[in-house]
């Protein structure tokens, strides 16, 4: 993933003109298959061996130690990442921010650490077993949704309708626009949004007219959204218009 992340940060030449920002969609894939067929198929495996044959502790007071530095150090961690998370969190619900989360390693480690514990304290050996079946099986269903999402990106998903919204109102808004024909948008990476809309103009307006409004629209649209990055806006009459003449014209014909 660190691999990925690094060759995103390439700028984009004649090759990629919008980038390398996809690859980190390609390697988050990589990522989930690795979770999914070593991180699940390992803690299930021994999760079972355990529970079958049972084996002691032989040095709990490790893991008093590794507990303890695990909520030292990611207490910090969570801590900073929960104010960069109220701040970007916006509209969103807790619930769907998490949701949205890809690293299951605060959750194993304080997991497992915890039930390992709670061996020692219930002399149940094999509550160890029964967390790595658990931890497994979570990590199998983080993988899953982890590959959907990415598959997604890596076809070619648009923003998010409340981003599209705010596009198309702020198109709309704009003097000497007669009708926003469509909005398409789509992922060029994590941090960029590439932007493509059909506009049709009032009719009086002249070419020096238009470029302003188009110019004016572009400012606008990046002002509101700090991750749309390139946007292309065609002129074009209304849709429903050209469809009706096309209509007309196949039954003249």
């Amino acid at each position: 993933m660190l691999y990925g992340i690094k060759r995103t940060d390439r700028p984009a030449d004649s090759d990629y003109p919008f980038g390398y920002g996809k690859e980190i969609y390609f390697w988050s894939f990589i990522v989930a298959i690795q979770i999914f067929a070593l991180g699940a198929g390992i803690f299930i495996y021994e999760g079972i061996r355990h529970i079958i044959s049972p084996e002691s502790i032989k040095n709990p007071f490790v893991n008093y130690i590794v507990l303890g530095l695990v909520l030292l150090v990611e207490g910090v961690a969570c801590y900073m990442a929960f104010n960069k998370f109220q701040k970007g969190k916006g509209k969103w619900s807790y619930v769907k921010v998490v949701q949205r989360a890809k690293d299951p390693s605060i959750f194993v480690v304080l997991f497992k650490d915890s039930v390992a514990l709670l061996t020692q304290i219930t002399g149940m050996l094999w509550f160890d077993g029964l967390a790595s079946v658990i931890i497994g099986l979570i990590l199998a269903g983080i993988a899953i949704w982890l590959a959907i999402e990415t598959k997604g990106l890596l076809i070619g998903e648009s923003a998010n309708s409340e981003v599209n919204q705010t596009i198309h109102a702020i198109a709309a808004s704009c003097n000497g626009v007669d009708h926003v024909n469509e909005v398409l948008t789509l992922h060029m990476g994590p941090g960029f949004i590439l932007v493509n809309t059909s506009i049709d103009f009032t009719d009086n307006m002249s070419a020096t007219e238009v470029e302003h409004t188009i110019a004016a629209i572009d400012q606008e649209i990046k002002s509101k959204n700090v991750i749309v990055q390139r946007i292309f806006i065609e002129t074009e009459r209304r849709i429903v218009q050209k469809n009706c003449l096309v209509q007309a014209t196949e039954q003249d014909t």
